[in-house]
């Protein structure tokens, strides 16, 4: 079978810079699940994304289906023939169904006696007529919220399609996709080249576009550029540039010939607070920043123009004439603001809802304030500095500065609470409320900071779910789910001796106005549950998980303890039948009474020796491990318990616990129980499902 490469160009107005990345990855993982279920074969997917075009090659993709062998089974011999031998109509009619003649079938000897059957080959379909439907479905597959349509055309896509290149070799597929037909044709820079490029096989695409069209197609390659000409040109300045991944991935969508140009603005807007300065230049102008060696802001900037400009100091000159404007607001909102006090401005929150059956930001900051007190009490900080800081913790919300630019709520706070003479403490707590923000994020590093951030965490979780308005799917507007990690993370990564019962319940009398049935153990619950994604990321077995959820321990930082120190103990060799065993007694305990057996076995009622070593090895493994459950050492408490494998299965060997002795048979049962018990001070090791 031969192979030849593939070629599949998509070229349209502008797509969104934001995705893509996400599209054309999309488009790749389509076109290639569609081979996949056609059963083609190829060597490698490469994929193709600028601003104007999305493209996918596969390198030496078969020519054809592979031919599959079928089998169809007839009559049975004794109904296919007559008595004369003569073929009856019913193998007549079986074989005029498949185009052939009655001697063209083979005999098939089963069970059930003897069939006619016919063994063929099913050509495979030639791949270009199959690539058509795939590139179609794959097209159609993408990741676009909203479609559009443009002029008279009924085809809907993102963005208006102005051309599309289908060649398997060098041979255009007959074909038409989103109302163009395919063909050979792409187009340049719109301002080096706008004209026709004749793309001749798909082996030399990306040089066409290169070379010719002052275009790079590949995303990782003009990634690259961008990367390296925005290091090369801040070298220039005795700086660094500051490449924010995102940033430089935004960039690179809305560049199909980047070129790094390094631009400047005056030294007196450096009084300006450097994130006011990245927000304005990032945000809006896309422009990368540079710090010295100390990490200080540095007054230039780094542009990437979309084309090599005869004359660059006009292009330079037109961005530095842009951003003036932009970073000259900043600074008046910066001077503005600071004229007027941050808890001058608690009052206007009374407006602005945060929730109509929850009040306004400023009734939720009251709360707060009296909730971080409590926790800040509890971790042994300083509550008054922790009720300061939620009292002005929104009130950045209403400066100018935080009103032009949204991202900045918090990192203002900060500074204008500096700048008004709060303690530093207090200060940095207005910055650190929000943290973390995402995944991996940095953490309040004060503990007046991570009451703060617990606590206006914990009222939106306690109150929402309290108005019975939780999370449901994927609508999650108030983010609770990033509130409720958010929680997790800062105690457990904090060490810090907090007990999410306590903690919901402060928060719940704070309100006056819950409806739900006992919302603060179903928030204790909410959070909890979150600690299993977390863990399964890690690759902790979910019944690791489930073992420590099932004993219900409220303080996340024992809970986490508790979860290493299971997923520890399974990894042990005699994990596995102590889990069994575990299982084994909670089974025979249920059925017997459960809570209602006592623990305490009568030593003069053990009768065989194999209780009696049981009974034994549990009294010294209670006296080794309780001060190691006490200070929380759940690892090294397991890891003793282990020792208890041997005994324990001595003990279901020799011993039959049912015995009709009721005394004796009780007295098993209680030792049986206080053996649980000692597991279940660390979790239930009975749902571990098996162990490595």
């Amino acid at each position: 079978m031969s192979a030849h490469d593939f070629l599949v160009e998509i070229g349209t107005e502008e797509l969104p810079p934001k995705a893509l990345k996400t599209l054309s990855e999309a488009f790749g993982e389509g076109i290639r699940a569609g081979l996949k279920d056609a059963g083609v074969a190829f060597d490698e997917l490469e994929l193709f994304a600028a601003p104007r075009r999305l493209a996918v090659r596969l390198r030496s993709l078969a020519d054809a289906q592979p031919d599959k062998p079928f089998e169809r089974k007839g009559p049975a011999v004794k109904a296919a023939f007559d008595d004369a031998g003569n073929p009856t109509r019913a193998l007549e009619g079986f074989s005029r169904s498949l185009g052939v003649t009655p001697d063209e079938l083979d005999r098939m000897e089963t069970d059930k006696g003897a069939w006619l059957v016919y063994r063929g080959v099913e050509q495979g379909r030639a791949t270009v007529e199959l690539l058509p439907e795939i590139v179609d479905r794959a097209l159609a597959q993408l990741p676009i919220p909203k479609r559009m349509r443009w002029g008279a055309r009924r085809v809907e896509f993102v963005r208006p399609v102005h051309w599309v290149i289908m060649l398997y070799g060098s041979q255009e597929v007959d074909c038409e996709i989103l109302g163009h037909r395919a063909g050979h044709v792409s187009y340049g820079h719109r301002f080096h080249h706008p004209g026709e490029l004749i793309i001749p096989t798909p082996a030399e695409y990306e040089l066409v576009l290169r070379q010719q069209g002052y275009v790079e197609a590949d995303f990782g390659a003009r990634r690259a550029m961008i990367e390296e000409g925005v290091k090369r040109v801040a070298k220039d300045t005795g700086g660094e540039a500051v490449i924010d991944p995102d940033l430089l991935d935004e960039v690179t969508a809305l560049n199909e010939w980047p070129v790094p140009l390094l631009g400047r603005f005056e030294e007196r807007f450096l009084d300006v607070p450097p994130e006011a300065l990245v927000s304005s230049m990032k945000e809006h102008q896309k422009y990368f920043h540079l710090v010295d060696s100390k990490g200080r802001m540095l007054p230039y900037f780094i542009t990437i123009a979309n084309l090599e400009s005869k004359d660059p100091r006009q292009v330079i000159e037109g961005n530095e004439k842009v951003i003036r404007p932009r970073l000259a607001d900043a600074a008046f909102f910066y001077d503005t603001d600071r004229k007027r006090p941050l808890a001058d401005r608690v009052e206007a929150l009374k407006p602005i809802i945060f929730q109509k059956t929850l009040g306004s930001l400023y009734d939720k900051t009251r709360r707060v304030a009296a909730l971080a007190g409590q926790i800040a009490e509890a971790i042994d900080s300083d509550p008054e500095k922790a009720k300061r800081a939620a009292t002005l913790s929104k009130a950045d919300l209403v400066t100018e500065m935080v009103l032009e630019f949204d991202d900045l709520q918090g990192t203002m706070g900060q500074y204008y609470a500096r700048h008004d003479g709060e303690d530093e403490e207090v200060a940095q707590a207005l910055f650190e409320q929000y943290l973390p923000r995402f995944a991996g994020d940095e953490l309040p590093g004060t503990n007046t900071g991570a009451a703060l951030a617990l606590a206006d965490r914990l009222d939106s979780l306690v109150g929402l779910f309290g108005i019975e308005q939780p999370p449901s799917g994927t609508r999650d507007p108030y983010a609770l789910r990033r509130a409720a990690l958010g929680v997790l993370r800062i105690i457990v990564d904090r060490e810090l001796p907090l007990d999410l019962s306590d903690l919901c319940q402060w928060a719940a009398n704070q309100f006056d106005c819950l409806t739900a049935e006992n919302p603060v153990d179903t928030v204790v619950d909410y959070i909890l549950e979150r600690f299993r994604a977390g863990y399964e990321e890690q690759g902790i077995p979910a019944e690791v998980f489930l073992a420590v959820h099932a004993r219900r321990p409220t303080r996340p930082l024992d809970f986490h303890q508790r979860v290493m120190a299971v997923n520890n103990f399974r990894k042990l060799a005699e994990a596995e039948a102590l889990a069994a065993a575990n299982k084994r007694v909670s089974n025979i305990l249920t059925k017997q009474g459960g809570d209602n057996i006592a623990t305490e076995p009568d030593p003069s009622l053990l009768q065989d020796e194999a209780e009696k070593a049981l009974h034994e090895q549990v009294l010294e493994q209670e006296n080794a491990v309780t001060p190691l459950f006490q200070k929380g050492d759940y690892d090294s408490a397991l890891r003793s318990l282990a020792a208890l494998q041997q005994p324990v299965d001595r003990f279901f060997d020799d011993v039959m616990v049912m015995a009709e002795d009721e005394a004796v048979r009780n007295n098993r049962l209680a030792l049986l129980n206080r053996l649980r018990q000692l597991f279940l001070q660390a979790a239930d090791i009975s749902l571990l499902q098996s162990a490595n």
